[in-house]
């Protein structure tokens, strides 16, 4: 019985962090193109473009009134179900990175 109750618990938790996705992947994107904006303005490769974790939770947990622990779960979830690509402790929207190789 105690274990049907967690998994509710499981299951509550999961919906709302995959409600974040398409708020998150948004402002994924937006952070995106003004550090392609800002790399193209130094005339540097904007192909180098890239968002750190740390900001991104920073500006998820600002922007949507949130915890920086539910945003760290919300970027990690994005990451297990392949919507976001990383490399090391850098993020970026999906097809960015396989475009550019």
């Amino acid at each position: 019985m105690n274990s049907h109750f967690q998994k509710q618990a499981d299951h509550r938790q999961q919906a709302q962090i995959q409600s974040f996705y398409e708020p998150t992947l948004r402002l994924l994107s937006e952070v995106y193109e003004i550090k392609k904006g800002n790399l193209r303005s130094k005339g540097y490769d904007e192909k180098n473009a890239a968002v750190t974790r740390i900001e991104l939770s920073q500006k998820m947990a600002s922007r949507f009134r949130i915890t920086i622990w539910l945003a760290e779960q919300v970027i990690s979830s994005l990451v297990k179900a392949g919507r976001v690509e990383t490399l090391g402790g850098y993020i970026k929207p999906k097809g960015v990175l396989s475009e550019n190789l």
